[in-house]
């Protein structure tokens, strides 16, 4: 006789499921944050950029005190904080979110901004004042055309880009619609009722 139990284990409830996929991405990209970053104060001499084939794109070791592409240089200690309630805030959010568009974005920005939190608190010049380590420079003719950035930097822009485009299209995070646009968009067939008429 079989011991096996036929009874298939329940499914993660949604929630559950978003929440994994947040963690997730945030993890991979603090994790690929965290690796590029050392890798690239290991090899790349500040006063030599590398040249990447191609021309468009240099690797050029900088340390930001600013935020985000160079930004608010010099107040190093109050992005820390920025960054700190950043962190708190998504979390919080973490436990409504039922939407994957929202954890995608969610993701993203938990995990950059881990990411450059890491260096503020235990790169130089000392904890909540840590330069935040950039590399990535997008250049034309020899010259840049955009701040010098990072694996975070990039993951900060693109998930809140996500995110802006969730907010746009109604997505709420606990995977509802917005009830304004939901009010629209049955107005709008409303309309596009009547025009037709019942002998359409």
């Amino acid at each position: 006789m079989s011991t096996d139990d036929p009874t298939p284990a329940p499914a993660a409830p949604p929630g559950r499921k978003r929440i994994l996929l947040l963690v997730g991405v945030a993890v991979t990209v603090l994790a690929l944050d965290l690796a590029t970053k050392v890798a690239a104060v290991a090899q790349i001499d500040p006063l030599r950029p590398v040249v990447v084939p191609g021309g468009f794109l240099e690797l050029r070791l900088l340390r930001n005190p600013g935020a985000a592409f160079s930004l608010a240089t010099g107040m190093t200690w109050l992005l820390t904080l920025v960054a700190v309630v950043v962190v708190v805030v998504i979390v919080r959010m973490a436990r409504k979110l039922r939407s994957p568009g929202w954890a995608w974005g969610l993701g993203l920005v938990l995990g950059g901004a881990l990411g450059n939190l890491v260096d503020r608190l235990f790169r130089a010049p000392g904890p909540l004042q840590g330069h935040v380590v950039d590399f990535v420079a997008l250049v034309h003719d020899g010259r840049s055309i955009w701040p010098v950035f990072n694996v975070a930097d990039s993951c900060i822009i693109t998930g809140g880009a996500l995110l802006v485009l969730m907010a746009f299209l109604g997505r709420e995070p606990d995977g509802t619609r917005s009830a304004s646009r939901t009010r629209r968009t049955a107005s709008a067939t409303a309309d596009n009722s009547r025009t037709e008429g019942p002998g359409a």
